[in-house]
């Protein structure tokens, strides 16, 4: 018998994600025996470093794991996720600034739940990561794309920023290095940024999951340490499931003024209270612990970067800037749209993205998902062999 009372319409108007919708596609034609390479999820091939899974083993020989923790995170973590602030972000922020969360989304949820109230409106620049809109829609708030293609470097300016806000700006949305497009501003680009913030009296939910996922001797700058007077209305983001091969673990926190971070804390006391502690005790030891698997991981997310790069490059209608940042390849697409290929001539990215899925059994998610037609985002956190080859099947499909 249905009823006569509607489903949320808040929630009906979620959009799944993109990229997980992608990846599971992937998977499924895997499963189904399809040599299918994906290049769709933005989820390192290696295995969690061995003693960070060895702290998770001992953590259960203690009873005390078993039962319920502060909400807010174990003290011990704070401690150590506010060293790292300190230590990679220039902000001495005290643990009690510090909420532990299921995972860096959930700490953009609640950012975005603690910041805005209705029509209020969040400047994000384009592209974007496909989940950002939605948390900033729950939380009744409008997002406000800013676009910056290819020829930008994907990175947008102040005078576009100025250009987009209105009376009803409450927030910038900050996110460097970038997903989807592995983006890092300058350490002047930030400050400039930063700056217009400040000067506008606007907060910033800053992302900076991949801050140490970074090459060629750059460092990602935290908007917090270019623009210290910004503190006491930014919320950085983070968590260590990039950098520490950890996306499984699901932790990630959120830090930020006491004000805000009083009012996210009790939202979290109702929403999900703490974070599995068996999780915690890994990161603890992820954070203090040897860094050398890390740079490991770096060095090889380097490597398929260049190759992944030059591969792209040499196909027809393909420009791929180099990313500075995170595992991604983000190729504008545009000049090869409108061609026909084995009898399909694909007018937008989503199309071709089925068309290289179908054809040449390769995954990567379209410009559609990040905001606007005429990308393909390319991860290069898989294996270095599948990594060649697909770019070599989507070379081979777009010379047919």
């Amino acid at each position: 018998m249905s009823s006569n009372f509607p489903l949320s319409r808040k929630i009906s108007r979620i959009a799944e994600s993109a990229t997980l919708k992608v990846d599971a596609k992937a998977k499924q034609l895997q499963a189904a025996g399809r040599p299918v390479i994906s290049y769709a999820a933005g989820e390192p091939n290696f295995a969690t470093p061995p003693h960070i899974v060895e702290a998770a083993r001992t953590a259960l020989d203690d009873p005390g794991n078993f039962r319920y923790t502060p909400a807010t995170g174990l003290p011990e973590l704070r401690e150590a996720i506010a060293a790292k602030t300190a230590r990679d972000s220039g902000w001495d922020a005290a643990p009690s600034q510090i909420i532990v969360t299921n995972g860096g989304k959930q700490a953009v949820y609640q950012a975005f739940q603690v910041l805005l109230n209705p029509g209020d409106e969040v400047i994000v620049p384009s592209p974007y990561w496909t989940t950002y809109p939605e948390a900033i829609q729950l939380a009744d708030g409008v997002p406000v794309d800013v676009f910056a293609g290819a020829d930008q470097g994907y990175k947008v300016t102040v005078e576009q920023l100025e250009a987009a806000r209105t009376e009803r700006t409450r927030v910038l949305l900050f996110v460097s290095p970038s997903n989807p497009t592995g983006a890092v501003y300058s350490p002047e680009e930030t400050r400039a940024i930063g700056e217009w913030a400040e000067r506008n009296g606007l907060w910033v939910v800053s992302d900076e999951i991949y801050q140490n996922l970074v090459y060629d001797g750059v460092r990602a700058v935290s908007i917090a340490e270019a623009v210290p007077a910004l503190r006491d209305r930014t919320i950085l983001v983070n968590g260590v499931a990039k950098s520490y091969a950890m996306t499984g673990w699901r932790l990630g926190w959120m830090v930020g003024p006491p004000a805000a971070i009083k009012l996210a804390a009790n939202l979290q006391s109702h929403l999900t209270s703490n974070v599995n502690n068996i999780a915690q005790r890994a990161v603890i030891e992820a954070l203090n612990g040897t860094q050398e698997p890390v740079e490991e991981m770096r060095r090889a997310f380097d490597r398929r970067r260049r190759v992944i790069v030059e591969e792209l490059n040499k196909i027809d209608g393909f420009h791929c800037p180099t990313p500075e940042g995170a595992f991604y390849a983000y190729v504008d697409v545009s000049a090869a749209l409108g061609r026909e290929i084995r009898g399909i001539t694909p007018a937008t990215s989503l199309e071709l993205a089925d068309l290289i899925l179908s054809e040449a059994e390769v995954a990567a998610v379209p410009g559609e998902a990040f905001g606007q037609s005429g990308y393909l985002r390319f991860s290069y956190a898989l294996a270095d062999t599948a990594l060649l080859e697909g770019v070599q099947r989507v070379q081979a499909l777009l010379r047919a």
